[in-house]
């Protein structure tokens, strides 16, 4: 790979001094590249309510820029509405998003003052409707799209248009607001078409509804999605925005609904670099041809989206700048597991002169790792994570 690809000079001066002396692994997130992303992504999609996906990053100084700028939040339990209320962002600024929630989680987000909520089930909806009285809904409808998505989010959520309609009729009918729908095309989606597909089915549910529920919805949410830049080559923003802003006039003319975007990974992946240590290198046979290459960091570590081999990061090592002879590796993590392996079919390529103690950044990894860290598997300490202005 080529480091200028993925991080600029001033970025990369900027890692190196601060990660001298430090014990790896650990994660360093530049705020900057957030706020640049966060401007980015606004002036793409001026007309747009933006409701940054706390999962991606929960950090208290990612969720400190993010509401100086503006943003709004989705949240996917009380604990991460705790942390973007504790900031002093207001309830207004805030919906939760998630399908799957107790009832009395419901109870304690309307208490604070949480009036937007997701759903997809009738049980959900009953629990909304007895425990945060008068709040908005908005339906999540499954859609197409796992098939050009890198980490898909079909089947788990989100239910039938058709059910998506009676859940809006209920809630009319429980005094709820039916408010809006929901759909989520896929994380690290790079078929722009499938939201074409996906708004077309909300424009028939919008005119079914005021046709023949007399229920006028006022927001489509497009959850998340747009890429970050991995190995594989995907388009800029800009085009995403065109493309999707077309869709939307030609379903709605001018008079557009209210438009909510939840990004996660667009917005805070490309901040992060993960700096890991080679602790281990081996062959399997005397005359296997592939090297293992294990390293301090894995899997369990922050590194979960690479089951299935599915999000591929670019790796970076100094030793590639010497123009080395260069060999196939797997990369696996330090734990008694034998699922933590990261890649084993990808083709990844690392310096024949790479030795024990060399290190190993991996980039773009702002998003999705200190939040799927685990706690102390095998003994191994929750990701640390350093924040820089």
């Amino acid at each position: 790979m080529r480091l200028n690809d993925y991080c600029s000079p001033e970025e990369w001066s900027k890692i190196q001094a601060f990660a001298q002396d430090k014990e790896t692994p650990f994660l360093v997130v530049d705020l900057e590249i957030i706020r640049q992303k966060y401007q980015e992504l606004i002036t793409c999609f001026p007309i747009a309510k933006v409701h940054y996906a706390m999962k991606a990053n929960p950090g208290a100084e990612v969720v400190n820029v993010l509401r100086d700028l503006g943003s709004s939040f989705d949240c996917a339990s009380i604990f991460e509405l705790d942390r973007v209320l504790d900031a002093g962002v207001a309830p207004e600024r805030i919906s939760y998003g998630n399908t799957i929630k107790k009832a009395a989680h419901i109870k304690y987000a309307f208490e604070r003052g949480i009036r937007l909520y997701a759903t997809d089930s009738k049980a959900d909806l009953q629990n909304i409707a007895e425990n945060a009285p008068g709040s908005k809904i908005f339906v999540r409808i499954l859609v197409e799209g796992g098939e050009t998505a890198e980490w898909p989010l079909s089947r788990k959520f989100g239910c039938h248009p058709d059910m998506a309609i009676d859940l809006l009729v209920q809630a009319k009918l429980l005094g709820l607001v039916p408010y809006g729908i929901s759909f989520h095309v896929g994380s690290q989606q790079k078929d722009i078409a499938v939201w074409d597909a996906a708004l077309s089915k909300v424009k028939y549910m919008f005119d079914w509804m005021k046709l023949e529920e007399d229920i006028k919805l006022q927001m489509i949410n497009m959850g998340g999605g747009f890429p970050a830049n991995y190995i594989s080559e995907v388009n800029p923003i800009q085009i995403y925005a065109e493309e999707i802003m077309r869709y939307l006039h030609d379903d709605y003319g001018d008079d557009l609904p209210e438009i909510i975007l939840e990004p996660g990974r667009s917005l805070v992946g490309e901040s992060g670099v993960l700096v890991s240590e080679v602790v281990l290198i081996s062959r399997k046979s005397r005359t296997d041809l592939n090297r293992w290459v294990y390293l301090d960091v894995g899997l369990f570590q922050g590194l979960i989206e690479t089951l299935g081999e599915s999000i591929k990061y670019p790796i970076y090592t100094p030793k590639m700048d010497s123009n080395p002879e260069n060999g196939t590796v797997v990369l696996a993590g330090p734990t008694c597991d034998s699922t933590d392996i990261m890649y084993e079919n990808s083709n990844y390529q690392l310096p024949q002169n790479l030795a024990v103690g060399d290190k190993i950044y991996w980039m773009t990894t702002g998003a999705y790792t200190n939040s799927y860290s685990s706690v102390e598997f095998n003994g191994f300490p929750p990701l640390k994570t350093y924040y820089l202005e």
